[in-house]
This record gives structure tokens, sequence and C-alpha cells, in this order.
């Protein structure tokens, strides 16, 4: 699709992806309907975008990506609004031992990561696919496709949105509507927690800038690449997971040791619930 004809929603616009995403996005040509969970964040950036082109090109809704009322309400304002790209980049982090995480969080983050854009691209699908041309792209993780200790919580988010793309994709083949998956690898931006940047900086992973998401994720756009991961030597370990898994289990042992020496040698006990903000995915 051409940019200057993307009429873009975009889950998760406050984080530090998204905020990278949507810039990157007007100033392609495209309108964006920005999403988040604060009005009074989403607002400034709204006028802050307005300032550049014309105000009807950019719009923003708050909406509770948990919480089904407010999902059915963002997908009539952004078929009002006759988005013909969904860009699904809202979500909560979660790193650490499986015994640190609060099923509680679990719950959440499972219904803002992989529930929310199931549903929302639902609610969407039946206006989607009334116009001759119309895109819904996933930005998941590259956890999600490789198994790594420490993201066992979120990783499985992931894995599940990036199966939903798959599916959503063959199942919608016949149709104008076409379904996207981007899997960045780490990216430097306040999603991850001072724990991640430890065990990535113990662990040697490298990390991309939000702009190198927000390029790709334009990318995929223009040419309708159905599926893409982004970074070296991440791309490779994906495809290695995906023909033989067991491979790789050597190959995270310095992640594990360090999940292992930050933690303390006993198991860890379940946290109390303390749930976090959303913001985009990393």
């Amino acid at each position: 699709m051409k940019l200057e004809n993307a009429r873009v929603l975009l889950t998760g616009a406050n984080g530090g992806i998204g905020h990278e995403v949507a810039t990157a996005l007007m100033d392609a040509g495209a309108s964006v309907l920005l999403v988040g969970r604060s009005a009074t964040r989403l607002s400034a950036q709204c006028q802050a975008l307005q300032s550049k082109t014309k105000p009807a090109r950019v719009q923003w809704h708050d909406a509770e990506l948990d919480d089904l009322v407010s999902i059915a309400n963002l997908s009539r304002a952004a078929a009002d609004w006759n988005c013909n790209v969904v860009v699904h980049g809202a979500g909560v982090a979660s790193f650490g031992r499986l015994e640190s995480v609060a099923p509680a969080d679990m719950h959440q983050l499972l219904s803002v990561n992989l529930l929310a854009p199931m549903v929302l691209t639902q609610a969407l699908l039946p206006h989607l696919r009334r116009l001759p041309r119309a895109q819904v792209v996933c930005i998941g993780s590259v956890v999600g496709a490789m198994g790594l200790p420490g993201y066992s919580v979120y990783g499985a988010s992931k894995a599940g949105l990036r199966g939903f793309a798959q599916a959503l994709r063959r199942e919608l083949a016949d149709s104008s509507v076409k379904v996207q998956y981007l899997g960045p690898r780490s990216t430097r931006t306040a999603f991850n927690s001072g724990a991640a940047r430890a065990y990535a900086d113990a662990t040697n992973t490298a990390s991309d800038t939000p702009a190198v998401v927000a390029q790709a994720l334009l990318e995929m756009v223009r040419h309708e690449t159905a599926e893409r991961f982004l970074g070296f030597p991440e791309k490779l370990a994906v495809r290695i997971n995906g023909l033989a898994s067991t491979l790789l289990d050597g190959a995270f042992a310095p992640h594990r040791k360090h999940l292992q020496a930050a933690s303390g040698a006993a198991p860890l006990e379940p946290a109390t619930s303390n749930t976090p903000t959303h913001t985009t995915v990393p």
C-alpha cells in the first residue's frame, strides 16, 4: 500500500516504538489514529504532530485494551475514521524467572498482548473486508519465535500473536485484507526494565533503536511483506529454532546462568501483582 493512502490505527502510540512509528508514518504521508491509555499524553502527542501537518491527518482515541467494552468503542471509532491499516503495537512487559511473575500479571499481559489484537481485529474485519485494500500488522518479538530464558510469559504472548497472524493470513488469503507479523529484537526503549537491560548487557545481546523498527514497519506496509524478523544472529536463530529447536538449547546457557545469579539459587517467591503500564513491544 502506498503510505500516502494509508489511514493507520496505531495502538501503543505513546510507547518508545509507537512514538517513533507515528512520526515516521506521518513523515511518509500516512494519516494516523493514535491509541493509548493516557488521554493527556495522546492529546499532547497529537498536537505536536498536528503542528507539522494538516490537523485532520492525525487524531487520537484513548482505550483500555484489557477491557472488551473499550475495545468495541475503539473499533467503532476506527471504522468511522475509515482506517485501512491496523498496527497492533501496544503491549506490556514481563521479564524474569517464571516463579517471579504473579498470576494476575500473567493474565493482564496475555489480555493486552494477545487477546486484545485478536478481539480488535475481529471487530474491525467487517469494515476492513469492504475496503479495496487493507492491512493488519502485528508487532511481535523474536522471543516469540526462539524461546529465550527469562521471557517465558512475554514470549508466550508473542508466540501466540505470531500464530494468530499466520493463521489469519491464510484464512484471509482470498480477501483484500493482508495480515503481517513484524518481530523486532531487543529495542532501546523504556519498555525494558533495569533487570532486562542488565541481562542483555551480561549476555551481549544486540539491540536496535526505535527508528530501525519504525522503518521496518513502513517497509512492510509498503511491500505487504507477510513476516519479517529483525537483526542478526536473531534471524538465524529463528530459522534454526523453527527447524530443530533443541539445537539452540545449549546456546542459552549464559542467559540461564545470569537469571540464576541475578535471582539467587533458591526459587523465587511469586510476586504480588503490580500491573504494568501499556507501551509498545520491544
